[in-house]
């Protein structure tokens, strides 16, 4: 069983499956789930450097696609929540991100507290498409900061796949 993990793991950070993969887990990432694509971002560009902005333009996408679901859970579960309506804490969080509106979804790219605010920016029913641009934003620059930063960290090449 333990010899086809290390071919798994080489057929994965070919470029034809490493994009596909930085996607799904990207998509994933940005949905309730809690997890975190950046380091397969950081993993395929590190093996692949030239997949510098196609990895950073997929994990966007993806990423962005995953809050936009996350968008769509939150407004079919509107009508769910009616119970809660009245907490303090409830009428803050509301009235803030009332407040701000859609730009609010730019700080998707927040752990914890970023994956749910998307699904609340459905619930509160904020019109998508602005949504989803601040969302991108927010995302594009986390990633770029991320894998900019961890290339920064580890410049040198990785040796994962070297068999010497």
């Amino acid at each position: 069983m333990d010899a086809w993990i290390p071919s798994l793991l080489q057929a994965l950070a070919l470029p034809e499956f490493g994009l596909s993969t930085v996607a799904v887990v990207a998509f994933l990432s940005a949905t309730l789930l809690p997890m975190g694509s950046e380091p397969a971002v950081f993993g395929l560009v590190k093996l692949n450097p030239g997949l510098f902005w196609p990895a950073i333009g997929v994990a966007t996408a993806a990423n962005t696609l995953g809050g936009l679901l996350s968008w769509w859970m939150g407004l079919g579960a509107h009508h769910l929540a009616d119970q809660a309506r009245h907490s303090p804490t409830h009428l803050r969080a509301l009235d803030w991100l009332e407040r701000l509106g859609p730009r609010a979804c730019f700080l998707s790219f927040l752990p914890l507290v970023g994956d749910p605010l998307c699904a609340l920016a459905g619930w509160l029913r904020m019109p998508l498409a602005p949504c989803a641009g601040y969302m991108a934003l927010g995302k594009c620059l986390r990633y770029l900061a991320m894998t900019a930063a961890l290339l920064w960290l580890w410049p040198e090449p990785a040796s994962l796949l070297s068999y010497e």
